[in-house]
């Protein structure tokens, strides 16, 4: 305002030159949360997500008067929910398996080497220069300088890779490729490139022996044979451990199956939203882009959309399930049921108990330790065998059908 310094203008002479309703929405934002919530707890709401706000009067004689929309949580009433029918196959385990976990120790314990005398060949690891051209035009993000790249390991687009084999280090050579129609950059799509590359080196990777010696230097054992012995038994215990978890998913599944819903379209927006925001925080950790991803997958941005909201509407159903066997079972939770389940989710994030239980709002563990205990109901009543089994009677009620 002029004549007086930043801050410092008062209340009247501002609302004199810009009208009394200049601190309202402020003033709106302020006061309306807070009087939402009170509303919606009053009113014995479960609301889903955000509310959406109508201010239809505020003066200061008046104060605020606003109507909220909100979507709250269907009810669900779930059924003949013990005594679920699903498969639980434990595969054996074989020296394959045994074999194929050696060799992944093998791998992690590698050590990578300079080639030199021969030519590049699949699986050997290069560093190149390179830069693209469209029309011979340079284009953005199609240039690198000492870049690392594994051959075959599928990083670039199609047939790059490929046109590095058999040539030597030093060597300077055009890649000719088309990049895909689905490619995320709308100027790429479907158009042919020349890619102009310098190979500075060859490498390769140089496994270790599986012999005793390596079976001292990777575990407590002294011989191979005791360590794949071990790796048995824990190869064991993660095929039960997998095994258990595809027949909860099958109990669980069939239970949405059989089950009624009426759920508002806005509640599986908002899920496919919040999916989505941890898809980009995901890959935004591991440096790739959402585009980059969906890319890699031959979809389309559409695709994807219409997939998530899929899963997001799965999501909704499972939860809507979970809760109401809670509310039926009046599941209540302790506070170590509350850390247990605090801790299973610190593992998926790499978090500790403190760090979860400081980040995540105590009504949400308790809500999460709430869904656990009534989905260990679930599961606890469930009725498992071999697959074997549960495809003996499908296709003796494909035989009755027939009959019929």
């Amino acid at each position: 305002v002029p004549g007086f310094r930043k801050g410092h203008a008062p209340r009247k002479t501002i609302e004199k030159l810009y009208g009394e309703g200049i601190f309202f929405e402020d003033a709106v934002n302020d006061v309306y949360p807070g009087a939402l919530q009170s509303a919606v707890e009053e009113a014995g709401l479960e609301i889903v997500c955000r509310p959406e706000v109508e201010v239809t009067e505020v003066s200061k004689e008046k104060g605020v008067t606003f109507k909220a929309t909100c979507t709250v949580k269907p009810e669900v009433t779930v059924k003949d929910y013990k005594g679920i029918k699903a498969s639980k196959d434990v595969e054996e385990v074989t020296d394959v398996d045994i074999t194929a976990e050696i060799d992944r120790r093998r791998e992690r314990n590698a050590r990578t080497v300079d080639v030199e005398g021969r030519a590049v060949e699949n699986g050997d690891i290069v560093n190149i220069d390179f830069e693209g051209f469209l029309d011979g035009v340079p284009f953005d993000g199609g240039k690198g300088e000492n870049f690392s790249l594994t051959i075959g390991s599928g990083q670039f687009i199609p047939g790059f890779e490929e046109q590095i084999i058999g040539h030597n280090i030093g060597d300077e050579f055009d890649v000719n490729v088309t990049f895909p129609e689905n490619y995320h950059a709308e100027e790429l799509k479907g158009k042919p490139t020349i890619f102009k590359v310098k190979l500075h080196s060859i490498s390769t990777k140089e496994l270790p022996e599986a012999d005793d010696e390596f079976a001292k230097d990777v575990s407590e054992f002294d011989t191979l044979e005791a360590l794949r012995d071990h790796l048995r038994e824990e190869c064991k215990a993660d095929k039960e451990k997998q095994a258990q978890k595809e027949f909860e998913y099958h109990v669980l599944e069939k239970l949405v199956e059989q089950t009624e819903f009426d759920i508002p379209p806005a509640m599986v927006d908002y899920e496919r939203d919040r999916m989505l925001q941890e898809y980009n925080s995901n890959f935004a950790g591991g440096g790739m882009s959402l585009e980059q991803y969906i890319n890699m997958t031959g979809a389309t941005v559409q695709q994807f959309l219409d997939s998530l909201r899929e899963d997001a509407l799965l999501n909704i159903k499972k939860g809507l399930v979970l809760d109401a066997i809670a509310k039926q079972e009046n599941v209540e939770v302790t506070d170590e049921d509350v850390d247990a389940y605090a801790t299973k989710l610190g593992e998926g994030y790499g978090m500790s108990l403190t760090e979860i239980k400081s980040a995540v709002p105590t009504d949400n563990l308790e809500g999460g330790a709430r869904v656990d205990k009534a989905a260990r109901i679930l599961y606890d009543a469930a009725i498992h065998g071999p697959a074997e089994e549960e495809k003996k009677e499908e296709t003796a009620e494909k035989t009755e059908d027939a009959a019929e």
